[in-house]
């Protein structure tokens, strides 16, 4: 146990999975190219809108459940250190082992070394987003250790060697053929002649687990939520698979980052119901599991809690994108998005998309002004539909536009050669500043009026073309507005 009083500030990093390989612009071009991917996402995202909208609107006071999820949230992270201090101390007391990763390649060696200390050449894992986030299945193939995703969607997905690009539905860009054949070409022993019925497919994912689940010794998991004051972990799911990973294996591993902590049960009692509604769209969860350390003779003898910061803390200490470690992981800003909608999970490149991945993403990283990540607080058209669906009330539009300012001045002091961007802006800032120049400006924008017969403005020169690269513009209107006051209040005398 760790007798420390205070978490050390760590700055952002870029490992593990936070990051692709290209900007959002350039990934969500080749999206937007993919019919069958806009379809797919367009008929399941409005589908759990509706779920989410119907259950929602059950419950007369849910403006206050969210306001109430705001306020722990914002009172957890207020006191983060102790709190993970009281979470250690009740872990081990309980007879579980707290380990500490400040990266994912910390906690990547950490879980490497813990499965390979039982000896076994295999693991099995309930779906985690953090253990996706440092890429652990990759470490632990490169020990020589197979891990086997037990939720249906991420079955899914490391079936047909993919990626996942929802927060809730991995899988959500492929359809029910697609999975189909996926399970034809790489699930071994399958039903040839199967369907793609959502029963049929699920029976099948269910008979290839079935033995992984039985001879398999080492469980990994992650964690919707921590309780500090009893030491207690807890994860909701909708198949069982999780409640067999969490109760048959000698020894669990659970991976959690350190923001998914609350002060006591108390407070669960508020994200029980935040939670549901707003992920699956269900009243509960089916099942809810939670573990305090080890019982004798009932479920794993061997509880290990990995706790991991890889950026978290550094986040913390951002009076305005801290916010972002409020998130519950459910996903409805994603559904609600319309980039998202659009450009589906891959074209943010990280563990995390959507809004929220947009948010939280190029604050682990951290912004460097030209880093791929930074390209990512401006996919959003700011509309505000993610912060009216989220649950704890996570701004995310403001923390969009304060990134993007940040982004600005990290180009900035990183490059002693002006953009066009900046160029641009210093010289419609020039001509604004005088009253003489901003009309000879109006009057040199009346030319762009007759260069064109539509009714927008295609191309202009550099540096104006960055706009009308991936934008029109409105033509000007044939009187500026002081022309139009000068017009209407003409004196008749």
């Amino acid at each position: 146990m760790s007798d420390r009083t205070n978490l050390p500030v760590y700055a952002p990093v870029g490992v593990g999975r936070l990051q692709g390989d290209r900007t959002f612009p350039a990934a969500a071009k080749i999206a937007l190219a993919d019919g069958q991917l806009r379809s797919n996402l367009r008929s399941a995202t409005a589908t759990i809108r509706a779920k989410r909208a119907n259950v929602v609107g059950e419950v007369a006071d849910w403006e206050e459940l969210r306001r109430a999820g705001e306020a722990i949230k914002a009172s957890t992270m207020a006191r983060l250190d102790t709190l993970l201090i009281e979470l250690e101390r009740n872990v081990v007391a309980n007879g579980g082992v707290v380990h500490w990763a400040r990266d994912a390649a910390e906690a990547n060696r950490i879980v490497t070394g813990l499965v390979q200390a039982t000896g076994a050449k295999q693991v099995v894992k309930v779906k985690s987003m953090v253990t996706q986030e440092i890429g652990l299945n990759g470490a632990l193939a490169a020990a020589g250790i197979q891990a086997f995703e037990t939720d249906l969607a991420e079955l899914i997905i490391q079936l047909g060697h993919d990626e996942p690009s929802h927060i809730l539905v991995p899988a959500i860009h492929r359809n029910r053929a697609q999975i189909r054949e996926i399970f034809l070409q790489e699930m071994p022993g399958v039903d040839r002649s199967i369907s793609d019925e959502p029963a049929v497919l699920a029976g099948e994912a269910r008979r290839y687990l079935r033995k992984k689940f039985l001879e398999t010794k080492v469980a990994i998991s992650g964690a919707n939520f921590a309780v500090a004051d009893t030491g207690t972990l807890t994860i909701v799911e909708s198949e069982g698979n999780g409640r067999m990973c969490l109760t048959l294996p000698d020894t669990l591993i659970t991976v959690m980052g350190i923001e998914k902590l609350v002060p006591t049960w108390t407070d669960l009692e508020v994200f029980f119901q935040l939670l549901p509604r707003s992920s699956t769209g269900e009243r509960m969860n089916p099942y809810t599991s939670t573990w305090t350390g080890v019982t004798p003779g009932d479920g794993p003898q061997s509880f290990h809690l990995v706790l991991l910061d890889n950026g978290r803390t550094a986040t913390l200490t951002d009076d305005v994108g801290r916010q972002a470690l409020h998130c519950i992981r459910c996903s409805a800003c994603l559904n609600v998005c319309p980039v998202y909608e659009r450009t589906g999970g891959h074209a943010y490149g990280s563990t995390y998309p959507g809004p929220i991945g947009a948010i939280l993403s190029p604050q682990l990283t951290g912004l460097t002004g030209d880093g791929v990540n930074d390209s990512l607080p401006y996919a959003s058209t700011l509309c505000g539909a993610c912060f009216d669906v989220c649950p704890v009330r996570i701004d995310i539009p403001s923390i969009l536009v304060d990134l993007r300012a940040r982004h600005v001045e990290a180009a900035r002091a990183a490059s002693r050669i002006p953009s066009g961007e900046r160029l641009a802006m210093a010289g419609v800032g020039w001509a604004m500043a005088g009253e003489k120049r901003w009309q000879l400006a109006q009057r040199g924008a009346g030319v762009l009026r007759h260069s064109t017969r539509r009714t927008t403005i295609r191309r202009l020169p550099w540096p104006l073309s960055r706009w009308t690269a991936s934008r029109d513009l409105a033509k000007p209107p044939v009187q500026t507005f002081r022309q139009w006051w000068a017009t209407e209040h003409e004196d008749p005398s």
